[in-house]
Order: structure tokens, then sequence, then C-alpha cells
């Protein structure tokens, strides 16, 4: 009995040690934390179409928030790129309105989820995506091809040193980078099958946006599948049973907009037949170890049975990935 309570007694110390050290250790890592953010109050970095600085940071970390504000003409098609340890071509180059979910310069406000909305007239914008870097990281801004004038234009961009990423509860290694891979206003053919991403690494889905138009057809292209190649494989993994179920709506989105922390319809026109729509995947994991292409298609087909009568549609594409 008294041998017992001894070895009791000795796995409580080293419980209690061990606690004490993991305590030290969070306590350690939480002073790596550092913030860091910059802001600009009625700037005009955008002069003369050229590419102006945002925001520079040297060292390791992520960035946390972006937001951007302004009231001009052409805003949605302001670019935006980030570029990440040095690299001549940035890894992110969006235009304002689809890096946000939304297509066609939609102006429906407000809307807000934990990691995007829109908030205010013209952009009024913002994000909480993680974009980490090792070695430092600029972010720019440049007016949209075939806008014109010299903007006012405000921005608040902040990070975190040393902050690690997680998607679906797993953290991503250090050498995890946020790309962006982009397809833009391609237009495919009916029953066509065309890649949004072709990854051939390692990681992690996190974000899709579509916008497509069939302006002298109908919503039949809504009936595709979205399907998922994984680590090769020929054959895919169906992600939806039709385009709209993707972005978690229903029957050629009967309802209309909608905005949840998964997905949302951020534009929808039934006299074009145009829609844009955003889906997260950082609650809902894809993970790949060698590679990904991800397709969409225009319509659909099964063996002989087409579903409806689609058309030739216009698409503009952002797929969002985690690479390592």
């Amino acid at each position: 009995m008294k041998a017992l309570s001894i070895l009791l007694g000795a796995l409580a110390l080293i419980s209690t040690v061990t606690c004490q050290s993991a305590q030290a250790q969070q306590v350690d890592d939480l002073s790596l934390l550092k913030t860091f953010g910059t802001a600009g109050k009625e700037l005009r970095p955008m002069a003369d179409g050229k590419e102006g600085l945002l925001s520079q940071r040297e060292g390791a970390g992520c960035l946390t928030h972006m937001w951007f504000g302004g009231n001009f003409n052409g805003w949605e098609k302001t670019r935006i790129r980030v570029y990440v340890d040095g690299e001549a071509n940035a890894s992110i180059d969006m235009e304002l309105g689809m890096g946000h979910g939304i297509g066609f310069g939609d102006q429906d406000a407000p809307w807000g989820i934990a990691r995007m909305g829109k908030i205010g007239h013209g952009n009024g914008i913002y994000n909480t995506f993680r974009v980490p870097f090792s070695n430092g990281i600029r972010v720019t801004a440049q007016m949209g091809k075939g806008i014109a004038g010299n903007p006012d234009f405000w921005w608040i961009i902040r990070g975190t040193e040393n902050l690690p990423i997680t998607v679906g509860g797993v953290k991503l290694p250090p050498q995890a980078r946020l790309h962006l891979y982009k397809r833009e206003d391609y237009t495919a053919q009916p029953l066509e099958e065309f890649d949004l991403c072709n990854s051939s690494k390692a990681g992690a889905l996190y974000l899709v946006v579509i916008a497509a138009r069939c302006a002298d057809g109908n919503f039949n292209y809504l009936e595709a599948q979205m399907r998922g190649y994984l680590n090769g494989e020929k054959e895919p993994l169906m992600l939806s049973s039709g385009l709209e179920d993707y972005f978690l709506g229903t029957y050629y989105f009967d309802r209309g907009r909608y905005h949840t922390p998964i997905s949302g319809l951020t534009h929808f026109d039934p006299k074009d037949h145009s829609f844009s729509a955003y889906r997260f995947h950082d609650d809902d994991p894809i993970f790949f170890q060698k590679g990904l292409r991800l397709t969409c298609r225009c319509g659909e087909k099964a063996g002989n049975h087409v579903f409806g009568n689609p058309k030739a549609t216009t698409y503009t594409t952002y797929a969002w990935v985690y690479e390592w």
C-alpha cells in the first residue's frame, strides 16, 4: 500500500512538472506573437495607373486582416497583390470584388461573415484570410485594367509574427503558403470540363469563388457537378450533385442571395442568367498529398442523358489553396 502511495505521488509530481513545462512553453510561444499593421487614410497610392505600396513587413508570420475603402467607378476591378517571401510575381493577385467572393461589381451590402464581407457603399470590403510568410510580405494596389483616375483610397492591413495556420483544426506546416489560382473570362462550351486549379504539391483547398453568365441561354449550366482529382487519381471525388448545391443552394438558387460562414450567393440575375458565389473549405477540409486538380463542367451529362440544354457560358473562377 505504501509503495502504491509512493508511485501515485511520483506520477502526480511528473504530471505537475509536465504541466508547468507546457505552460512555460506556451508563454514562450505567446511571447513571439507580435502584431503589426498599417493604415492609409484618404491617400492616392494608385496615381497614373502605377502599382502603389500599401504595406511591407520583414520576418515571419501571417496576414490576418485586410480592409479597403473608397467610392469610385470600377472599384471592383482594383488589383490587390500580395508578394510573399520576395517573389517577383505575386502568388496572390486578385480583383477586389472577386477576391472577396463578389462578381459583376454587385453592390449588395451590408453583409459579412467571419472571413470576409462588404459593409459599405463602393467597396468598404474586408477579409481575415491567413496569408503566411517566412521572410517578408508586401501588399500593393493598382487600378483595374481600363479604369482611369486617381481616386482617394483607404486601407487597413494587419498581421502577427509567428502565428501558425490551421485548416479543419489541423496545424499546417511552416512552409505552407496560400496560392490563388485564377481563370478569368473563360467561355466554356456545353458539357466542357475545365480546370479551376491544378496543383502538383501537397496542400488543402481553402476557398472557391465562381462568377458565371450565360446571357443568351439559360441556367442549365448550373447542373454541373464539381470534381476534385486528388493525388493524381483519374477518377474524381464528386464534390456536388450540381453547381448551385456545391455552394449549398437549391433549385437554381430559387430563394436568392444568402451569406453563411460556409458559403454564400453574392450576385444573382435571372435576366442574364448570372451568379457569383463563394464556398469555404476551412471547416470542411479537402486535403491532398500529391496534387489536386479541381474542375467544373458547363452543364452535366450522365451516360447518354444530358441534363437540360446547357449553352456556352463565361466564367471567372478563383481557387484559394494552401500548398506545401
